[in-house]
């Protein structure tokens, strides 16, 4: 079956369809990451996105439930330049095509990536709709521009938990406030024996409080910070009584509920290899991101806290710390998932402040 992608500028791709048939809208983005297409796809901060793997080929290790990161796939669409129909892996209980039909996204293969990825770089991130069953390619353009942006959608509440509910453990008490959290970051914290209550997006400060946590992690999630203005309110009433973890959209929520400023950035860093300086120790690591928005550097002077990490492509801020209290977050992912383990440190150094207390 024939599928399209138009985007708001104009451009058409026409390929193959793979998966789930229909027609969606999203901002389309790039990730260039190697494997993980189904980390990448169960990743709650995706919604409201169509995904571009520039890796030419996708699927070949075929996909495995017990590798989801959330209870679905929030992705528009997914585009590849090739899908494997024959994956070899014993863990395999399906193809990428199975995958996506069972979660209901439309996928798009049989284009040329490259030149798509060149578009999103050189223009930035678009608008765009992925169709099985319109072939006006002037139509779907006309879609894709009159389709909503990506900033000002209500996106949390539709990947985040409804309820709270506790993980088991025997150690600190952790409040994982949830606006879209992979299930890694639970993982990485269990893994540290660390008791781990999610709570809903918009839990408000003292019902965090009510449950008596050693600590608090605010955890990723989907579109702009700016959105959840309950989240960044909570957050303010938070930072000088807990120690507290920012990862990813948390990051974003606690640099604006400390005063400064956030800004979308013209592409975005998707992928598993992106450079991150830890400033305290000139140690590089190799991370993964997911992330379209950052902290506006400049908009720190005069507050309480300072930039620790860096991206070395770009020089944008990876990470914050306060200055006197055990408040600190990270724009990329250190649980990865996909991607590698390298900065699973970040979870020690919470652990080590939440066992000093306020200090």
């Amino acid at each position: 079956m024939q599928a399209m992608l138009a985007l708001e500028d104009g451009t058409v791709y026409t390929g193959r369809s793979f998966g789930a048939g229909g027609e969606q809208w999203g901002e389309v983005v790039f990730n260039t990451g190697m494997t993980g297409y189904q980390e990448v796809l169960t990743d709650p901060s995706y919604c409201g996105q169509i995904v571009v793997m520039t890796y030419p080929l996708i699927g070949n290790y075929g996909t495995a439930r017990e590798d989801d990161e959330s209870r679905k796939s929030f992705v528009r669409g997914f585009v590849v330049r090739e899908d494997c129909r024959h994956p070899s892996n014993w863990r395999a209980g399906g193809t990428i095509a199975d995958f996506l039909t069972g979660e209901n996204v439309i996928g798009l293969a049989g284009i040329d990536t490259r030149s798509l990825t060149r578009r999103l770089r050189s223009y930035g991130a678009m608008r765009g709709v992925i169709s099985t069953i319109t072939a006006d390619a002037g139509e779907l353009a006309e879609r894709a521009r009159s389709s909503p942006y990506l900033t000002g959608q209500e996106l949390v509440p539709l990947v985040a938990a409804r309820e709270a509910y506790t993980i088991p453990g025997s150690g600190k008490r952790v409040v994982l406030m949830d606006f879209g959290a992979k299930k890694n970051i639970v993982r990485c914290l269990a893994k540290r024996d660390c008791e781990v209550i999610v709570a809903p997006p918009d839990t408000g400060a003292a019902d965090v409080l009510a449950f008596e946590p050693d600590g608090i992690v605010l955890s990723n999630g989907p579109g702009d910070p700016v959105d959840v203005p309950y989240a960044v309110a909570a957050v303010r009433r938070l930072i000088d009584k807990k120690p507290i973890l920012g990862i990813c959209l948390g990051h974003q929520i606690l640099a604006l509920a400390m005063g400064a400023k956030t800004y979308k950035m013209k592409f975005g860093h998707r992928g598993a290899n992106h450079p991150v300086k830890d400033l305290a120790t000139g140690r590089v690591y190799i991370s993964s991101h997911n992330h379209g928005f950052s902290v506006d550097e400049e908009s720190l002077e005069g507050l309480d806290i300072y930039v620790s990490h860096r991206n070395l492509n770009d020089g944008t801020v990876e990470g914050l710390k306060h200055k006197f209290l055990p408040v600190f977050s990270v724009q990329y992912h250190p649980e990865a998932a996909p991607g590698p383990a390298d900065s699973e440190y970040i979870f020690d150094q919470f652990l080590a402040m939440m066992r000093q207390g306020r200090r």
